[in-house]
């Protein structure tokens, strides 16, 4: 490092020791005692045992909205109030957290649709990519989906006997899912060396340590272009990540090169997400440049994110004998007709149980939110100060860091009822669930959780991702059974996404599985 970068680097940390003693606009609102000034409440938050040990007792205690201490002091507010979160969600006075800026600039670049600062370009990009995820492009996936099922089904038939960890068939079932439908590209075709990184990719995602709550707190501080110089120091981390990003860089290349050149032979395109990304020459279509810039968040932004969604499910199956043997039922029903496709919408239980596993597990239990500027946070209900008063909205000044607690905010009763931390998809089917102010995309349907985010930063593949699930879970639980092995012990753990792990804390989901049909 050059003097010239260590010198930025300690400016950098005597801006954040003076931006720790600043004093907040919240320190006023109560929330759980600090067991250290280093960490604050943040490995209570992101290492307890289990996911929620310690977050969904303070949400109990304090409410839908209070303070924790972040790490060296600094004040940070949870929010998991459906008016605080629509509005954080929607507001242009907030961006992502620093951290999570960081990570999305270093994995899939400053040019990607998750990369690109919210605004006019932000949108454009976000417009052209929809043309690959509309509902009409993603029944045209369905096929693709049904083909890797199938293939999941032929692995569990060889697979020896004894619990099965179906974290890893899942994982790799969903990236072949992905590359197919978005690139017309088979597992084979991606390359083993590819495979094997994105598979050292998801473990780096799948770890997490108190030097790593540390590192982020104080790498938040850092200008970007200091972070971004950071993926070119030798640690296996950082050698993975830039594998990742040229590996990304050189494949999207690729892919492009062998459509533009099919398209110029006249030969037939396909309908991938690649080739519709091509096909769209009007002034607001992607250029070539722009569409290779989207690779890394193509093939691996909704892969392990689905696939521990698959997993939370069908350990939820295990748990809930009853419950499985009722949604087989409506699968054998509905699949015993022959002739046309499945119509997996048309399944309600199914996609009931779809929306309890996305509102009880949801992919990013926790989004940090950056004031840009100063702002006022609205709520729902009022809140009590420490000195006694109450308040229906919140002054956050610039700089502010604000947690949107969504996994909290799936858990109120107000919104789920008394069972709100039961699993029971039968509350989407018997009217339970509080139709409010749908903040969710799947809200016509009302799904009202925010497991696919909302606002500006709604998932783009939220379609893409349902029905990947509606049809890998009708093939397994049509043709196998699942029971939860003696003595295994599945918690739930929050690194970068919510992940099942085993009782040594490595990402598994073992389960015992009979075929029957």
């Amino acid at each position: 490092m050059s003097y010239t970068t260590a010198g930025l680097a300690l400016v950098s940390i005597l801006a954040m020791c003076l931006a720790v003693c600043r004093r907040s606009t919240i320190w006023h609102i109560p929330g759980p005692p600090s067991p250290s000034w280093l960490f604050g409440n943040m490995l209570q938050l992101l290492l307890s045992p289990q996911y929620g040990d310690y977050e969904f007792e303070w949400l109990k205690i304090y409410g839908s909205v209070y303070r924790i201490k972040g790490c060296f002091g600094q004040d940070r507010l949870m929010v998991a109030d459906p008016a605080g979160l629509q509005y954080l969600i929607n507001s242009p006075h907030f961006v992502q957290g620093p951290v999570l800026e960081n990570v999305v600039n270093l994995l899939y670049g400053e040019k990607s649709v998750l990369g690109i600062k919210a605004g006019a370009a932000h949108r454009r990009v976000k417009a052209a990519l929809n043309v690959g995820f509309t509902a009409g492009a993603v029944r045209g996936y369905q096929p693709v989906f049904e083909r890797v099922a199938r293939l999941i089904t032929e692995q569990l038939e060889n697979a020896p006997v004894g619990p099965t960890d179906i974290c890893p068939l899942l994982s790799l079932a969903t990236l072949g899912a992905v590359s197919e439908a978005a690139a017309g590209y088979s597992l084979e075709d991606l390359g083993d060396q590819f495979v094997q990184n994105n598979t050292r990719v998801v473990a780096l995602a799948s770890g997490g340590s108190a030097i790593q709550v540390l590192s982020d707190a104080v790498g938040s501080y850092f200008p970007m272009w200091l972070m971004s110089s950071m993926i070119h120091l030798p640690t296996t981390a950082f050698k993975t990540l830039r594998d990742a990003t040229v590996r990304a860089n050189e494949l999207g290349a690729q892919i492009v090169r062998e459509k533009t050149e099919a398209a110029r032979q006249e030969l037939e395109m396909d309908n991938d997400v690649f080739s519709l990304l091509l096909q769209d020459k009007s002034e607001k279509g992607l250029s070539d440049k722009e569409i290779i810039a989207q690779t890394a968040i193509l093939l691996l932004a909704g892969q392990d994110t689905t696939a521990n969604t698959l997993a939370f499910a069908l350990l939820e199956l295990a748990k809930h004998q009853d419950l499985q043997e009722k949604l087989r039922a409506e699968i054998h029903t509905t699949l015993g007709a022959a002739g046309a496709p499945v119509l997996y919408d048309s399944l309600p239980l199914l996609n009931a149980f779809i929306k309890e596993a996305l509102r009880l597990y949801p992919t990013e239990p926790l989004s940090d939110r950056i004031a840009v500027q100063d702002a006022v946070i609205p709520l729902t209900n009022y809140i009590t100060t420490a000195s006694g008063e109450r308040i229906t909205a919140m002054l956050v000044r610039k700089g502010q860091l604000v947690t949107e607690a969504i996994a909290s905010y799936h858990r109120l009763e107000s919104q789920w009822g008394t069972d709100a931390e039961d699993f029971r998809p039968s509350r989407w089917i018997d009217g339970s669930v509080n139709k409010g102010e749908a903040i969710g995309p799947w809200s016509r349907k009302n799904l009202l959780s925010l497991s696919f985010l909302g606002g500006p930063r709604t998932c783009l593949g939220w379609r893409f991702a349902v029905l990947e699930m509606q049809v890998i879970l009708a093939e397994l639980v049509a043709k196998f059974s699942f029971e939860l092995p003696q003595g295994e012990s599945v918690q739930t753990r929050v690194i970068t996404t919510l992940l099942p792990v085993d009782s040594e804390g490595k990402k598994a989901a073992p389960l015992h599985i009979t075929r029957i049909l």
